[in-house]
């Protein structure tokens, strides 16, 4: 089956759990995040930080650029049905997360267990997926705030944040109109009712 024409029709870990189960959605989502870690330690190797060198603009750029190609990629190239050309990706969660964990290592231990906890405690996968990019926002800042690590890692968030929500706004619109799909406990929860 073609995973575009599945559920919400992304090709992310969210969706390819939908089509194919737990494991497939996992391993989706562990590759993306691994795609931006590593142009992140790439960008890290070729322009190594040095203040005052605008390599840490380098180094925000690479994984918002696998955010932007995981989100709208050349190789998804899709007619919709009124007849246009429309490239295809996922939401762009992981690979944020993987650009985060490519910046500063340890980001993980704090995104991913919370990320879980947004997830099964709000119930929204698109909220969780834009939450990740906050949670960058809020460790980097913290970590510039500290002089740990480059101001220019806390705007990585930000335009993370900013492609994320693009990609996301269909979701948005059913988020506002009550219409969104459920997952997590309040998902168990709302079955037990009806």
């Amino acid at each position: 089956q073609d995973i575009r024409d599945i559920e919400s029709g992304r090709t992310g870990g969210t969706n390819a759990m939908r089509a194919a189960g737990f494991w497939a959605g996992l391993f989706t989502a562990l590759l993306d995040m691994f795609k931006a870690t590593v142009m992140v330690w790439l960008a890290k190797v070729i322009f190594p930080f040095e203040a005052f060198s605008g390599n840490a603009w380098l180094h925000i750029l690479a994984p918002l650029a696998v955010i932007l190609g995981h989100n709208y990629s050349i190789f998804l190239i899709k007619r919709d049905e009124s007849g246009h050309l429309r490239l295809r990706g996922g939401a762009g969660g992981a690979p944020c997360v993987g650009g985060s964990v490519g910046l500063w290592g340890p980001s993980f231990l704090v995104i991913v267990p919370l990320a879980a906890v947004i997830l099964y405690g709000i119930g929204y996968a698109s909220v969780t997926t834009m939450s990740v990019a906050l949670l960058s926002t809020i460790i980097f800042t913290i970590l510039a705030i500290a002089e740990l690590s480059p101001w220019q890692y806390a705007l990585y968030g930000v335009f993370a944040e900013i492609l994320l929500v693009l990609a996301l706004l269909p979701n948005i619109r059913r988020l506002i109109a009550g219409q969104e799909r459920l997952v997590g406990w309040r998902a168990r929860r709302k079955e037990k009712l009806q």
